[in-house]
């Protein structure tokens, strides 16, 4: 499916010819003016499809790039293929844009249609309908994200929300609450906000999967003879014992202080020797001696 062919707007259409072509359409094609019309209830759904990715405009161009095909699935492609041109496997959507089932884009102009025909927001049955949804994009830490958190937001708008980020959310998933959008014109529920998440990558681990991942530097005496390093771990340090003649590549297990999901990930720590005087004399006789 190419989007700009759906909505009948050229690659060059600018914001708001592109807007404007899909509230004429969604206005015209809108399942409530047509109850029983399996067909333009379907063309409905591609023009909501459509305004998803021309809507956005981090999904606009990567479909212009070729990385996503008219439906928003990876291409599997880096460009080259302008609609997706090439496979490419299902896309898992946390939540959609808006809250619709239609996965519409930028707060929707859909709902302004709705407000124009029916009047003050109402549906064609006089119901009170719901309030916008609102979204953000909010970036968290990587130790927040592998063990979960509380944490008070501040959004765009100055408004401060308490929220829960649950263990193993990764960047790209979409944190929903309730209640937390815009209130109803007409005294419906309140919209939700939707917070798109970013998780900050860390210095000290690398996530694979479940597990962790990271580097721990030792010095030779221990290596050779055993001991103990301390090791930074997401919820807290620990204390890692270091058997007898490891070297450098040696991986040790921390069962379960991965990312802390029902079943808990592990961390592994690649051990790395280090000299703690690379010219010391001592250490010169002994290696000149072998």
């Amino acid at each position: 499916m190419d989007p700009y062919k759906v909505l009948g707007v050229s690659r060059s259409a600018s914001e708001a010819e592109i807007k404007k072509a899909y509230r004429q359409k969604a206005k015209a094609l809108h399942p409530d003016l047509h109850p029983d019309d399996k067909a333009k209830a379907e063309e409905f759904k591609r023009v909501s499809q459509a305004w998803d990715i021309l809507g956005d405009k981090d999904k606009k161009a990567q479909f212009d790039r070729g990385e996503i095909d008219g439906e928003g699935n990876p291409t599997g492609f880096g460009g080259g293929f302008p609609g997706g041109g090439g496979p490419g496997g299902a896309s898992y959507r946390w939540e959609s844009r808006s809250g619709n089932p239609f996965g519409g884009a930028q707060g929707d102009p859909f709902e302004d249609i709705l407000s124009g025909m029916f009047g003050g927001g109402r549906s064609r049955r006089g119901g009170p309908v719901k309030g916008r949804d609102v979204r953000y994009r909010v970036t968290i830490d990587f130790a927040d994200a592998v063990t979960g958190a509380r944490r008070r937001m501040t959004m765009a708008d100055g408004t401060a929300l308490d929220v829960n980020i649950p263990a193993g959310i990764e960047t790209g998933q979409t944190l929903r609450l309730k209640s937390q959008g815009e209130p109803s014109p007409n005294g419906g529920a309140p919209g939700d906000a939707l917070l798109e998440v970013e998780v900050k990558p860390s210095t000290v681990w690398e996530r694979d999967g479940k597990d962790l991942r990271m580097k721990v530097p030792v010095d030779l005496k221990t290596a050779i003879l055993g001991g103990s390093v301390e090791v930074k771990t997401p919820s807290g340090p620990v204390t890692l014992k270091v058997p007898a003649g490891s070297n450098t590549g040696s991986q040790l297990r921390l069962r379960g202080k991965g990312v802390q999901t029902s079943t808990p990930g592990n961390l592994y720590a690649r051990l790395e020797i280090v000299l703690d005087d690379p010219k010391d004399d001592g250490l010169k006789a002994w290696a000149e001696s072998h």
